[in-house]
Order: C-alpha cells, then structure tokens, then sequence
C-alpha cells in the first residue's frame, strides 16, 4: 500500500482525527520547515506532532544534523506502524504513539505540528497549544497550518452546539495567534491552499522580521 492509499484509506475511516484531505505537499511541506535550520553550534532538538505518513517528516529527516535528534508524535497506529517501518535504521528519530497529551514532552528548539484544531473542541486545543509552546526552548519555533477560508465557512454552515464549538476553538486559535504569532505565510500550493503559522514564546525575539 502507497503512503497516499494508505492516507486517503485513513481519511475516510476517521475524517475528524486525520483532519487533512490529503498529504502535504511539498510546498507546505517547506513552508512548516522553514524554521527547522542548521546550526553548527550545537545539536539541535525537533518535533512533529501528528506527521501522518511522513510528508513533512523527510523534509525534517533531511535537514537533521549529525547530532540532532527528531521526535514524532502520532496517534493513528497505521501511520505509526509506517513511520516505524520508514525511519526503522534512522537512530535519531524517536517514534512515540498515541495522543501528544499523554507524552511528556522534551525541549525543542522547533516544533512541526501537523494537527487539526478545528476538529477539537477548545479546551483540547489550548492544552495542546499550551504543552508544544510551553515545550519551546529560549528562541525556539513552533509551525501549524490551517487550511485557508475554512474558519468563515465553519462558522457560517454550522448551528447550535457545533457553531458554539467551533467559534470556541476559533477563539482559542485566535488568542494564541494574537500572543504567539510572529510570521503567517499563505500556500497556494497545497490541496486545498494553507495558511502556515509561525509561533515563539512570550517574549521571544530571535526570529521576527
């Protein structure tokens, strides 16, 4: 099985956890990269969180030092199994499987995330944002993407309780976009087009402009 029928195999049986319609191109792939830099001063220490079938995961992969060291988190098994098999001699990387939340995290100079955080109610969504921002080290990154124009059309074709989920999660997305965010970038390139978000801690300056 490609990494593509296994993705699309995975979408249609659990649409609300696989959250992408389809893997990320290289585009995006590059875009959610751009801060996972070389560095000859010393080793350097990445995260993914919910890297799927491992689309960005090589982009990663071969940026890495001799030194550095990758984590990734992901949930669905089947991915996981296929990141097992894919990265099996790379001794760098360290697979953990299940929810980020149930991890205890390191410290990272840059953190990839992949999650979709529209389909988690609010509370999810600011633990989460809490744990990879609070997993940070001094001058540290952390990307996401969201797909571009699906927040207003969530809000207008929803009602009742889903619309008071999604404007929640919206909020919280907004709160943390509003104290974190240093950099946004728009990829046309990506089916469908993404809005990839850059963050850093309160108070960090080693990246802006």
């Amino acid at each position: 099985m490609t990494d593509v029928t296994l993705f699309f195999r995975e979408f249609a049986r659990t649409r609300r956890d696989t959250g992408a319609i389809a893997p990320s191109s290289p585009l995006l792939a590059r875009a959610l990269t751009r801060y996972v830099v070389p560095s000859a001063a010393r080793p350097r220490a990445v995260l993914e969180v919910g890297p799927g079938t491992g689309a960005v995961t090589k982009h990663i992969a071969a940026s890495l030092g001799r030194l550095d060291t990758l984590d990734l988190v992901e949930a669905n098994p089947r991915f996981a199994a296929l990141l097992a098999r894919t990265y099996r001699h790379e001794e760098r990387l360290r697979l953990l499987t299940g929810l980020v939340q149930e991890h205890e995290l390191g410290s990272y100079d840059t953190i990839v995330c992949g999650l979709p955080f529209a389909n988690f109610d609010a509370a999810t969504a600011q633990d989460i944002f809490d744990r990879l921002i609070g997993a940070l080290r001094p001058g540290g990154t952390l990307s996401f993407f969201a797909y571009a124009g699906v927040p207003p059309l969530r809000r207008a074709f929803t009602r009742g309780a889903a619309r008071e989920r999604t404007l929640a999660v919206q909020a919280v997305v907004g709160r943390t976009l509003r104290d974190h965010a240093f950099r946004t970038e728009t990829v046309l390139g990506n089916l469908p087009p993404a809005r990839v978000h850059h963050l850093a801690p309160l108070g960090s300056t080693a990246y802006i402009g």
